[in-house]
């Protein structure tokens, strides 16, 4: 090996993080370790610390790739409807890549490629006459969103349990001294999320607008006044 020749022939920091962002598309950001990693590019653990550095660093770099992909609205949009928008295009990047969100949650907007997004929705809030609780306002908006996409991403965890857990749960619901109503909540809406598969996706899904919108309706009744009386 002479001076010029790279630590691992071949392979560089895009690589690693690459094999990385697979890892966390298959199972989740927090639930494989270095050596996974290693063992995915086969190498030892030392070189992937060569390449790019610890695990931080590495959920750091796939978290940046996750904003990258967020679609920014249009600028001319009401605030409601920019929301809207910017909260579809994050939840299905973050939702592609699980644990993100959490890392969101953990870290805060802290990474380069969030800024520009931050920038906007705030820039869109202060247009339309929040002022001082633009901030609030925006922090209330993204983790209601993230806080919903990363308690889909741990129930995922565990979906390979999802016949034992669901025949559990709905024994106890049953067995419960519960309202009628509360019995058919159980089967009407934990049901499809306890079952995993095509009816919990669809459920995640649905329910991840619900809690967009109400956020949304819930920032318009309390911080947007009323148009003015003619």
């Amino acid at each position: 090996m002479t001076p010029d020749t790279p630590f691992h022939v071949g392979l560089t920091p895009a690589r690693v993080i690459d094999a990385a962002e697979q890892l966390t598309r298959e199972s989740h950001l927090m639930s494989w370790s270095i050596r996974d990693l290693a063992g995915r590019l086969d190498v030892a653990p030392s070189v992937i610390y060569h390449h790019v550095g610890g695990k931080e660093l590495l959920c750091r770099a796939v978290v940046e790739r996750m904003l990258e992909r967020i679609a920014i609205p249009a600028p001319d949009l009401s605030w409601q409807e920019w929301f809207r928008e910017l909260l579809h295009s994050a939840g299905l990047r973050a939702g592609e890549l699980p644990g993100t969100a959490k890392w969101m949650l953990m870290h805060g907007p802290t990474l380069p490629a969030a800024l520009p997004i931050v920038e906007a929705g705030l820039s869109v809030l202060h247009r339309d006459g929040f002022g001082e609780r633009a901030d609030v306002a925006y922090a209330i908006l993204l983790n209601n969103a993230m806080l919903t996409v990363s308690i889909s991403d741990d129930r995922l965890q565990h979906e390979g349990d999802g016949p034992r857990d669901h025949a559990t749960m709905m024994a106890e619901f049953r067995d419960m001294p519960a309202s009628a109503g509360a019995r058919a909540m159980g089967e009407q809406f934990i049901r499809p999320f306890a079952e995993g598969g095509e009816a919990a996706a669809q459920m995640r899904g649905d329910y991840y607008r619900l809690v967009v919108d109400t956020t949304i309706a819930g920032l318009t009744a309390l911080f947007v006044p009323p148009p003015a009386a003619d």
